[in-house]
């Protein structure tokens, strides 16, 4: 009931900006009357309508057991509304899951060194979470320590939140886009709810770019939790728990037409608890900018007082056949699970294959 009340709300949210979005228009002096085509091409200027999808195949064997399955990662629809020169509205639904942003922008100033956000959006932790999954290199996308850490789906105190929250972003960039900063304060529960304490969350993220090829990216959130449910990762936070949630990165980013390789170190503290990890991951043209060969390695350690660490390899190719479209067959190893020293499960080896269909 929650998820459809907060559907219908974002869907008459898009209906009330592109109605906005027309009486803006409708407000313009023009030295003669619109015809039907021109309001119409007017429309069409202000809206843009984007979508993808992403689907294929795993095969995966652990502790002796083999399973296989055709899988539906994700389906994304969204529509971005210029509503005047510096307002504009954004409605994002995965047709797999839940809605998972709607968000209007204004920018304040003439540049673009402050705009204002409002709504539901991605949270600026990590250098990879804001990236699009239609961008990262591996098929199961972001690596262990950024899907904890912000949220994506693996911390069981936090829940499956996308790495998307509620809240308000200042953001901009300054010195001919070299600089670039964001500052949010978020409810810290995640999406499409309310918060569960009366402590706000605050995420702070700065980029700098010395050279067009490279970013250096540092974020930070200091911020309360509210436990949706217990963890196997942090036993003294019960379900209800309101406790200390902040954490730190460093990474890089570097792209140019022989490469492409990024990486980072995080940390995490929930309560008592400590958790840090580490991603290297790159691609490499096969003598074609099409054709390239994709590999990472990813540490993370969910808690360090329990010896609770994941190692994770992959090696695979994709081939961009049509713009943002793609074919990827990847390699994925898991290192086995040991939490305080005693064995839970083996390693686990996958065959994972998947095409991505992207439209702007």
């Amino acid at each position: 009931m929650k998820q459809r009340t907060f559907f219908a709300k974002a869907t008459l949210a898009v209906a009330l900006a592109i109605f906005s979005s027309t009486a803006a228009m409708g407000q313009q002096p023009t030295a003669a009357p619109q015809t039907a085509t021109d309001w119409k091409q007017e429309l069409i200027s202000r809206i843009q309508i984007h979508g993808y999808a992403q689907g294929g195949y795993t095969l995966s064997h652990r502790d002796g057991q083999t399973t296989n399955t055709f899988d539906i990662k994700r389906v994304l629809f969204w529509a971005n509304a210029r509503i005047t020169d510096r307002w504009s509205f954004l409605f994002m639904h995965d047709f797999s899951s839940v809605v998972q942003e709607f968000y209007t922008d204004y920018r304040l100033t003439k540049n673009k060194a402050l705009t204002i956000r409002l709504g539901q959006f991605k949270n600026g932790l990590s250098l990879e979470n804001p990236l699009s999954p239609t961008s990262m290199e591996a098929i199961d996308v972001y690596s262990e320590a950024v899907t904890f850490l912000t949220g994506c789906g693996s911390d069981p105190l936090l829940g499956v939140q996308y790495g998307r929250d509620l809240g308000l972003s200042l953001y901009g960039q300054t010195n001919d886009g070299h600089l670039r900063y964001e500052l949010q304060v978020m409810n810290g529960q995640g999406i499409n709810r309310k918060d569960g304490n009366n402590t706000k969350d605050f995420i702070g993220r700065l980029e700098y770019s010395p050279v067009e090829e490279l970013r250096l990216v540092a974020t930070g959130q200091v911020g309360r939790g509210h436990a949706v449910a217990a963890s196997l990762y942090n036993p003294d936070i019960q379900a209800g728990d309101n406790y200390k949630r902040n954490r730190w990165t460093v990474g890089a980013y570097y792209k140019s037409k022989a490469f492409s390789v990024h990486g980072e170190y995080l940390e995490g503290y929930d309560g008592k608890a400590v958790s840090r990890g580490a991603y290297l991951t790159g691609a490499v043209p096969l003598g074609t900018p099409k054709v390239e060969f994709v590999g990472s390695y990813d540490f993370f350690n969910f808690n360090t007082s329990l010896g609770l660490d994941q190692h994770k390899a992959i090696a695979g190719l994709q081939y961009w056949f049509y713009g943002k479209c793609r074919l990827q067959l990847q390699y994925v190893y898991k290192s086995a699970y040991v939490a305080g020293g005693q064995f839970i499960h083996g390693a686990n080896h996958a065959l994972m294959c998947q095409m991505q269909v992207r439209f702007n």
